[in-house]
Order: C-alpha cells, then structure tokens, then sequence
C-alpha cells in the first residue's frame, strides 16, 4: 500500500506508526468522513505485519475519535473538525520554518537547504526500503527453513 512506508529503525512501535499515518491522512482529507478504511486483513496483508497490529491500530483510531468500526462492514471515517487538519499543519509548518531558518543561520541559502531536505529525506527513504528488504529476505528464509 502506497499511501503506508513503516520505519523499522524508529523507536514507534508499528501500530502507533500505523495510527499516525491515518491520523495525518484523516486530518488532511485523504480519507473522506464515511470513507471505509482498508479491512485489517488487507491492511495487515499489504504491509506484511501482523492482523493484531492493525487491529490496534484501528481500536486507538476509534477510542480517539476518527473512525467507527460497523460490525461485519468495517471501518469508516468520522467527520473530523477542519480546525484539527490546520492545527496538525500549522505544528508541521512551525518545525520545518524552525529547521529551514537554524540552517539559514548557518550561512546556507534557501536553495541549498531546499537541496539538504531532499538528500535527507531520499536517505530515509532509502535506508528505509533496505531495511523492509531485508526483513522480506529474513521472512523469506524463514519460511524455507519450516518447509
């Protein structure tokens, strides 16, 4: 699933991860109030973790406010007040207008540090996939070790 990149180096366990990522995606309009979110079989599937992880994921989501679970329908977004999608935002805004103005005021220009945010985040990303990948090579052998 496109819209999911798990960091397995982060100190977040995966299903508060997992929550984050539809909190943002909640709270930005990605997924409309009454939209049915991905079933946790699916979801599960897709991201190649455990049922149980989304599962609580989807339990916090609801305790919080954001979806409600339909039994034997799934899971579905609720309204959620366009203020929180600003604020969420405006928190986002603050720590990159922070980080972009330390870095000006180490003599970088904004084209140079435009170019550092895009390394740095092409690192993660990378760093990331290498991670995922190897973790498919441990479960791949894994499971030619059981057969």
């Amino acid at each position: 699933m496109q819209d999911f990149k798990l960091d397995e180096t982060s100190g977040l366990p995966v299903w508060v991860q997992l929550r984050n990522r539809f909190v943002y995606l909640i709270k930005t309009g990605h997924y409309e109030p009454g939209e049915q979110l991905p079933s946790v079989r699916s979801l599960a599937a897709d991201l190649s973790i455990n049922y149980n992880t989304v599962s609580k994921a989807y339990v916090d989501l609801e305790h919080s406010g954001y979806v409600v679970s339909v039994r034997g329908r799934g899971v579905f977004v609720k309204e959620v007040a366009r203020e929180s999608c600003e604020d969420m935002l405006s928190a986002v805004d603050t720590v990159l207008d922070d980080a972009i103005r330390r870095c000006m005021s180490m003599g970088m220009s904004l084209d140079e540090v435009r170019l550092r945010m895009l390394d740095v985040a092409h690192t993660i990303q990378l760093e990331s996939q290498a991670i995922l990948s190897e973790k498919r090579n441990l479960n791949e052998r894994g499971k030619g070790h059981k057969a």
